[in-house]
């Protein structure tokens, strides 16, 4: 059996600042129909990937900026930080994570999850060891994302 991971709702404040947001971060707009003076749906896609965002009017009760530790897969987070950066949206510095290869938290609102001896440490992991290098940004409500950096994948996938 097959489970495909392909669309996540996102709670958001004000739709067209946020659709603003996601094209100007190169996100592909999909879908931006409204049904109904209580529900509008906007369906975005990143580039090259098969999973998409969702948000809207009428979409979901959770709090605008809620969700957090939205990874994006990137073969090079420093371009892919510069890129983002270029296009006017806010990115932390590269860091690397003191105690292993996984980032515990993305440190907005109340979602940190560090241990002890996982704190950031400043630019990409000294061997650029996939999986252990990131940076992070949020939408304008908070919803927060992580670039991660993956060039080679663990076995099986």
């Amino acid at each position: 059996m097959d489970l495909k991971l392909e669309a996540i709702v996102l709670p958001v404040s004000d739709v067209d600042r946020a659709k603003n947001f996601y094209e100007t971060a190169g996100f592909r707009l999909d879908v931006d129909n409204t049904f109904s003076d209580d529900y509008r749906l906007v369906h975005l896609t990143p580039p090259g990937s098969a999973c998409s965002i969702l948000f809207g009017k009428g979409m979901i009760d959770a709090a605008p900026g809620s969700t957090q530790g939205l990874y994006l897969i990137v073969t090079d987070v420093e371009q892919a930080r510069a890129e983002l950066v270029s296009r006017g949206i806010k990115v932390s510095d590269v860091f690397h994570d003191a105690g292993g290869i996984l980032h515990h938290g993305h440190e907005a609102g109340d979602a940190v999850h560090r241990g002890a001896g996982q704190e950031r440490l400043a630019g990409p992991d000294p061997e650029r060891t996939s999986y252990a290098s990131y940076a992070t940004f949020s939408d304008p409500d908070g919803n927060g994302w992580v670039l991660q950096e993956i060039t080679q994948r663990q076995p099986g996938r």
